[in-house]
């Protein structure tokens, strides 16, 4: 599924880090799943989780069956954003997250003589429903997630200084709980472009960031994890 800031395209670069030590019958857990990009590279012990309710509630309804419109129509979409409450969360999630350009919340609808991209978007996203078979699926705060003892914990969490950041997310809040999970025993792996100091680098690579009035600006997408002193 298209999903901003999601990390599809870097899976093949990150998961080989992040499973690399994974135990038989270990739970691999994102609390930040977004789109199910990475979860849907992963097998075995699964948990997915996001507060975003109406991400979550497509990929439940699609995964007990629920086949999407064929088609839709610019004021069907304009008739779901005005009307948000008078619909299910399923449907405002398709018509916020399908119908626009590069999958933008209600980001406008995208219209286009050559490409649909709402179609392409349900094609997309069901192709990753085998994948997703036996994944236990969340709606709750990354703090509120209860976690299976010992887990792998891949967060990739809204970034610092980005338009996420700005709708009200506490990355110090955040780092707390990261240190606080490996301190209990848990692996865990964050994905940004900076950590604080108590936080090592263990992958980088540069990427292209499309910006939608100035083109493109090359960042280095980061994974970090703690360096707790009884670890290291």
């Amino acid at each position: 599924m298209v999903y901003m800031g999601g990390k599809g395209a870097l899976a093949k670069y990150i998961l080989p880090v992040v499973l690399a030590d994974r135990k038989p019958d270990q739970w691999y857990v994102e609390p930040f799943v977004g789109g199910f990009n990475m979860m849907d590279k992963v097998t075995g012990l699964r948990l997915g989780n996001d507060l975003n309710k109406y991400v979550i509630a497509i990929f439940l309804e699609l995964l007990k069956g629920w086949e999407p419109p064929e088609n839709v129509t610019e004021d069907q979409y304009n008739a779901v954003k005005a009307n948000r409450d008078k619909y299910p969360d399923h449907i405002v999630g398709l018509f916020g997250f399908f119908t626009t350009y590069a999958g933008k919340w209600f980001g406008g609808f995208a219209r286009s003589e050559s490409r649909n991209y709402y179609k392409e978007g349900v094609r997309n996203i069901k192709r990753q429903l085998p994948a997703l078979k036996g994944v236990v699926i969340r709606n709750e705060t990354y703090q509120n997630l209860k976690l299976p003892p010992k887990a792998i914990i891949y967060c990739d969490p809204p970034y610092a200084n980005t338009t996420a950041y700005r709708g009200g997310f506490d990355s110090v809040r955040f780092w707390d709980w990261a240190r606080l999970k490996v301190t209990e025993g848990h692996s865990v792996f964050v994905s940004e472009y900076s950590a604080p100091d108590d936080f090592c680098c263990v992958w980088e690579r540069a990427t292209k960031v499309t910006l939608q009035r100035h083109g493109s600006k090359e960042r280095t997408e980061r994974l970090f994890i703690y360096k707790h002193r009884d670890l290291f």
